[in-house]
């Protein structure tokens, strides 16, 4: 494993300082309703964390229902450089995934940089992975992941003895020098973050000891659901001041598992704003996760007097699931708290667009975390509704939008910034806009939503590729 090898220089480079080459404008045009009963993709976060703790699971995990989004592929790539054995069933009926599994402190040394392409998740939870086992390895991203500061995820790290080497503002390419001496740790985090969060807990399972992560307010928590199921003893409780204490008991047998991944609420998110604020909608969709760390857009829609339903719900490998019934309904201005942030942190670019069409004003608080996403998705999201002809009013941490109280006015080309939940955001605009509203690059939307404009246009938008 050469860090000054030609060739490791020459990907790095193309990785770090190269923007896509395949650029697909992509445009939305008004449409009379969206009506049908669909299924989302798998979700994505889940999907992540199956494929690595799969990875270190001693036997066969079958993954059924995995996203098989450029995100999530991406990471399967590493965890079979990492040594395990990832293979796709032949049955083209069920599509089940296998993984056969290293064991914790099984990872092998890659012979080869772990590119990442756009993954914030991959990069952040797999640089866990590595530093509690004795390898050394190099995470590389596309140029939005290169561009997005990793230090909250590399210091509380550092603290069980991984070593980093970094460019400057501890920013991806990344070189990893693992420990075959994790020390357990007690992280208290300032701002609650799923991403960082499970980077810890995954370094904590090759430590001998219990590492400990106290975080203000809770994240997802599909890392701790999923290493239960595993077979990891985990124990999450509020201390006396409120706050949320996890303990992972280290070096446990994990032994592989059937997991079934629910359809993606983050990806439902723009079918359900969609038929909410496009007259005569009726949609249902089947299969959605509902895991209450991640309802947070329904709070907020349903304060903003939703016609929205949740039906059937049944619990898998203790994830909640449901089907969603989604009417289109006028919506009304709220204020959203900055404790709902981490439940929904990736939904504020729709609900923008359910804030921009509603009556009255909408204050988005405690949104900061938006500026270190993808893309600084405040900012993307300000522009791209004042072009649109909504009011916006945006600080450090907030984000102020005047509704229109009816379609807005389109009619523009949106910077997606290589930001897919900003393009697919402002095409789900554009089915009740004035004019047609286009979007740069539609290929980033490959990441998360694979087939979201057959999708949406299964469901009766007008959706187009040139």
């Amino acid at each position: 494993f050469s860090l000054g090898s030609t060739t490791f220089q020459s990907k790095v480079l193309e990785r770090l300082y190269c923007w896509r080459f395949i650029v697909t404008l992509i445009c939305s045009n008004a449409c009379k309703a969206l009506s049908g009963s669909i299924t989302v993709p798998g979700d994505k976060s889940i999907s992540h964390r199956a494929l690595m703790i799969g990875t270190l699971a001693v036997g066969e995990t079958v993954i059924e229902g995995l996203l098989e989004g450029e995100d999530v592929m991406a990471t399967l790539q590493a965890m079979r450089q990492l040594g395990a054995e990832i293979v796709k069933g032949e049955d083209p009926k069920d599509q089940l995934w296998h993984i056969h599994g290293r064991g914790i402190g099984g990872l092998v040394e890659p012979d080869n940089i772990l590119d990442l392409g756009n993954s914030g998740t991959a990069a952040r939870l797999i640089t866990g992975l590595i530093s509690s086992h004795d390898i050394t390895a190099t995470i590389v991203g596309d140029a939005s992941l290169n561009s997005r500061p990793m230090k909250r995820v590399l210091e509380p790290l550092k603290k069980i003895g991984a070593q980093f080497f970094t460019r400057e503002g501890d920013k991806l390419p990344i070189t990893i020098k693992g420990t075959n001496q994790a020390l357990p740790s007690e992280i208290t985090m300032e701002i609650a973050s799923a991403q960082v969060k499970s980077s810890i807990l995954f370094a904590g399972l090759n430590a001998a000891g219990h590492t400990v992560v106290i975080e203000p307010t809770p994240s997802r928590d599909h890392t701790e659901k999923m290493l239960s199921h595993f077979g990891a003893e985990i124990m999450t409780e509020k201390t006396t001041d409120g706050f949320r204490k996890i303990t992972l008991v280290g070096q446990p047998e994990l032994t592989g598992r059937k997991v079934i991944i629910p359809g993606d609420i983050s990806s439902a998110a723009f079918i359900i704003v969609g038929a909410l604020i496009t007259p005569g909608s009726d949609v249902e969709i089947k299969n959605v996760g509902i895991n209450p760390l991640r309802t947070g857009l329904l709070d907020c829609l349903k304060e903003m007097g939703a016609d929205l339903k949740i039906l059937k719900v049944r619990e898998n490998a203790g994830e909640k699931i449901a089907d969603i019934k989604i009417k289109y309904k006028r919506l009304k201005g709220i204020t959203v708290p900055k404790s709902r942030a981490p439940s929904m942190i990736d939904e504020y670019p729709i609900l923008s667009i359910a804030a921009s069409v509603a009556e009255g004003v909408s204050v988005f608080n405690g949104v900061e975390e938006l500026r270190v996403k993808e893309s600084d998705r405040l900012t993307a999201m300000a522009e791209g509704l004042r072009a649109c002809g909504i009011g916006t009013k945006m600080t450090e941490d907030s984000l102020t939008i005047t509704g229109k109280g009816g379609s807005p006015d389109g009619g523009t080309l949106i910077k997606s910034q290589l930001d897919h939940r900003i393009a697919m955001s402002f095409l789900v605009m554009g089915l009740i806009s004035k004019k047609s509203i286009s979007v740069d690059d539609a290929q980033p939307i490959e990441t998360s939503f694979p087939g979201f404009i057959h999708f949406m246009n299964q469901l009766g938008a007008n959706m187009e590729l040139s």
